[in-house]
């Protein structure tokens, strides 16, 4: 991690990342705990993880990173964001619609809010995502002939 991610990572903490990352493991033990639940709380958790520190980090489909489909990444997977999406992924992006809505009338805010906006749409399909640093995202889509 750079030296200014690491400085937005820590003002992203102290400006309601925190608080979003809390809400991202709620929703991953209220998940595990029902058993069922364990895939949505795998993607809960790495989420979790991307919500406490986002800068420098990026979301990519998981089968680019593994280099084929999984379960996640196919129909099951489909199946599972939408079941997701009734369950959790709703009230997720609504708490960070709500955070990026403070953030961006600060003006200063403003690149945390875009942040949560980011996060706020996947938290609506999480199911099937890693998370890999932006010098890995570049490397997997050099990789695929991306530009």
């Amino acid at each position: 991690m750079n030296l200014l991610s690491l400085l937005l990572n820590i003002l992203w903490i102290v400006t309601g990342g925190l608080w979003m990352a809390v809400a991202w493991l709620i929703a991953a033990v209220l998940m595990a705990i029902t058993i069922i639940g364990l895939p949505w709380a795998r993607a809960a958790f790495n989420i979790a993880d991307y919500t406490l520190l986002p800068f420098g980090r990026v979301a990519v489909p998981r089968d680019q990173v593994e280099g084929s489909p999984d379960l996640g990444t196919g129909r099951l997977g489909m199946l599972g964001n939408v079941i997701w999406l009734l369950l959790a992924g709703w009230w997720l992006a609504l708490g960070h619609v709500i955070t990026a809505v403070g953030l961006a009338i600060t003006i200063i805010g403003i690149p945390f809010a875009w942040a949560h906006l980011k996060l706020a749409m996947l938290s609506l399909w999480p199911v099937g995502k890693a998370i890999v640093s932006i010098e890995e995202a570049e490397v997997l889509q050099r990789r695929q002939g991306h530009t």
